[in-house]
């Protein structure tokens, strides 16, 4: 799975690529697992929303992940 993570203002934040978060630059922040965001060290710190097709949102209160 590849797709583009956007924050709830719409701006490109991040990258997925199969069950990997990346930054704009290609750092490794966190593991995605479903529709679960987890810090590297295992933590759940938050949720994106499918918008359809490679598009995911994030919600409101996890815009401050990146």
């Amino acid at each position: 799975m590849k797709g583009d993570i956007v924050n709830s203002a719409g701006v490109h934040v991040a990258v997925v690529i199969d069950s990997a978060i990346f930054d704009l630059r290609g750092r490794k922040l966190y593991d995605l697992k479903g529709s679960r965001i987890y810090r590297l060290s295992g933590e759940l710190v938050g949720h994106l929303n499918e918008t359809g097709g490679s598009l995911r949102r994030l919600d409101k209160s996890t815009d401050s992940l990146f």
